[in-house]
């Protein structure tokens, strides 16, 4: 058999005629005149060497041959239509798929809660797997699957889809009896802020570039390798920390922790959804990144995001 040969409308012409017994009703049936229709069971006859159909009082019976191809054609095609008639659609209840994430520590402590309470609501059964990794591997992690999403301030990741979801800006920390705040004043001068400690993580890129624009790369006293240590550190210490001010706003209690009004440079940042194009078209993947915008662009909150996502 000369596979070159055969494609799948010579197949698809071939289960007709089997299945119809008639070439001139398969040719009705897929849309063909009779001659093309002739002309095409006479290539497949050729491809195959084989008569594959033979006339009969009753129509045209197939040989041993057809029956045997019939066997496996006819299964096949009707895989492929049933793979081609799934509709566009993606069921989050039903759903049972694993999400997989680049988020910092930090990322995470900001957006999981109320992505978890959201997917708790809408896709049960949908998991979340995060995983951190270096930003130089990330378009290729999303390129390759390996991850579905990127979520953070992302900078140096380029040749991604990209969506910005959230603006925020780095904030100084202090405890609340601190002695810079003795005055009974939160405005710190960049004269008070070089007199402070200060402790940083050092996957946190961000931090570290704004002390050493300040000319604080002395005053480190602490690098630590994990976010979540740091609250603890500064409540017990005289020591300062470098931090997104949504997530100090969010997680550190003021009767503990005081946020210093001062201008640091460049502190503003940007958080934004990255993901690779081959995987625009995926129904699970569109639904995560309508859920991605209307959770956190913005400030948007969980339940118009979950009304707007219903409306579309």
């Amino acid at each position: 058999m000369d596979n070159s040969q055969i494609d799948m409308n010579l197949l698809r012409l071939f289960e007709a005629v089997y299945r119809l017994g008639s070439v001139s009703r398969a040719a009705e049936a897929l849309g063909l005149s009779q001659p093309a229709a002739s002309q095409g069971l006479a290539r497949l006859r050729h491809a195959v060497g084989d008569a594959l159909f033979v006339r009969s009082g009753t129509g045209m019976r197939p040989t041993l041959r057809a029956e045997q191809l019939a066997g496996a054609i006819q299964p096949a095609l009707s895989a492929i239509q049933s793979a081609l008639a799934v509709k566009d659609e993606f069921d989050p209840l039903q759903s049972r798929i694993t999400v997989r994430l680049h988020l910092s520590d930090i990322g995470e402590a900001r957006l999981l809660p109320d992505l978890v309470a959201t997917l708790h609501r809408e896709a049960p059964g949908m998991r979340l797997h995060t995983e951190p990794l270096p930003h130089e591997e990330i378009a290729d992690a999303l390129a390759t699957g390996k991850i579905h999403f990127a979520l953070g301030f992302l900078p140096s990741v380029t040749e991604t889809e990209r969506v910005e979801l959230l603006r925020d800006r780095y904030a100084v920390v202090v405890r609340a009896g601190h002695p810079l705040l003795a005055q009974g004043t939160r405005i710190a001068a960049i004269q008070d802020l070089k007199r402070l400690e200060y402790v940083a993580v050092r996957s946190h890129s961000e931090t570290l570039r704004i002390l050493g624009q300040l000319g604080l790369d002395s005053r480190l006293a602490l690098t630590s390798a994990h976010f979540l240590a740091l609250p603890a550190i500064i409540v017990k210490t005289d020591f300062a920390v470098v931090m997104p001010h949504a997530i100090a706003q969010r997680f550190m209690d003021a009767r503990r922790y005081a946020l210093l009004s001062t201008s640091l440079p460049n502190s503003r940042f940007t958080v934004s959804m990255h993901w690779n194009r081959r995987f625009d078209n995926d129904p699970a993947h569109r639904w995560m990144r309508q859920l991605f915008v209307s959770l956190f662009r913005n400030g948007a909150r969980p339940g118009r995001a979950a009304q707007g996502r219903r409306a579309k």
